[in-house]
């Protein structure tokens, strides 16, 4: 079995039915494994933010096109990056 690689999902939009289920499909559809997951909802504004493995993923960019696909069909912007990439940017 692979090693764990550990990749962070954000979703950033306008709430509305059906944003969990299309990034969670693309998600699937692709053999990623959600390690830990957060969401919520500020007025009308909703986050979330995904902890994944991406052991079996070689390159991110085509996964990230997939999510910008998800993401123009609801008016979010989906990001995805290495968990040490995200926390590198991130540290204060």
């Amino acid at each position: 079995m692979d090693s764990m690689r550990r990749a962070v999902v954000s979703v950033v939009g306008q709430d509305k039915v059906g944003i969990i289920a299309k990034v969670t499909r693309v998600l699937s559809d692709n053999d990623i494994n959600i390690l830990d997951i957060s969401q919520t909802i500020l007025q009308d504004f909703f986050t979330m933010m995904m902890i994944v493995d991406v052991a079996g993923i070689e390159n991110l960019d085509r996964l990230q096109d997939l999510l910008n696909e998800a993401g123009e069909e609801l008016s979010l912007k989906i990001n995805i990056q290495l968990e040490e990439i995200f926390q590198a940017m991130h540290r204060v």
